[in-house]
């Protein structure tokens, strides 16, 4: 049996099913990559991305952190893609129980899935840092200038996790808990280099770990099913109930 009908064997005998997915899941829908090689690390500005989206520079060069941020990471005409689409089919089936991202963009929740673990946050959830009023993602990219709160004047941050802060304690438990229990643990679309998300793989208990990407990952040699390709074409080819 070749590995695409393996892997679709699996997905239609399991109803205990986690996606956990990053940055190459919505490349097809448009957003770069941060480490592709057509991605933002490889595109030239004033500081390097990794530099701009710390907490250290969002401190201390807020107007060059927004203009950064209002350019390169506000894509709020993208839309959902067949990986997308697919996953928020099988959440609708029983199938699957949670999707987990390392993506910011909403997109899932775009497509209809509703049990979407967010590790580093979203850009459509804002929030002024004194009084804690929400602002949406086109408040922040129509600004011209600093966001500030319309009732207390306030800076707005956007809630995403950037460079040097931690990751959600909430949102890691919640993912630690359905990666454990899951029958069958997909992960696509991510390089599984980036720390502590990429570490959820310690705690799949199961002997169906199947990684699809387009390249190879430092975690290659623990799947039990390998699949290189675009996300979005692997996942079209399994038939919803």
């Amino acid at each position: 049996m070749d590995r695409s009908a393996q892997f679709l064997k699996w997905v239609k005998e399991s109803d205990n099913i986690v996606f956990f997915g990053g940055a190459g899941v919505s490349t097809e829908s448009g957003i770069p990559d941060f480490r592709s090689v057509d991605g933002l690390y490889n595109q030239q500005y004033d500081y390097p991305p990794e530099t701009i989206l710390s907490h250290t520079f969002y401190v201390r060069n807020k107007p060059e952190f927004f203009r950064f941020y209002r350019n390169k990471m506000l894509c709020l005409d993208a839309k959902p893609n067949a990986a997308h689409k697919k996953l928020a089919g099988l959440e609708q089936t029983g199938k699957l129980k949670a999707v987990i991202t390392q993506n910011i963009d909403g997109l899932h929740q775009a497509a209809g899935s509703k049990e979407v673990l967010e590790l580093h946050g979203s850009v459509h959830r804002n929030y002024c840092q004194k009084c804690g009023k929400l602002f949406d993602a086109k408040f922040i990219l129509n600004g011209t200038d600093l966001p500030v709160c319309d009732v207390c004047g306030g800076d707005i941050k956007p809630d995403v996790v950037l460079y040097e802060e931690g990751l959600d304690t909430y949102t890691m438990q919640k993912a630690i808990q359905y990666i454990s229990k899951a029958d069958i643990l997909i992960i696509g679309g991510t390089s599984l280099a980036v720390y502590p998300a990429a570490g959820l793989i310690d705690y799949y208990r199961g002997n169906k770990l199947v990684l699809i990407n387009k390249s190879t990952t430092p975690m290659d040699g623990r799947a039990d099913l390998k699949i290189e390709g675009k996300i979005g074409e692997v996942l079209s080819q399994v038939e919803l109930p």
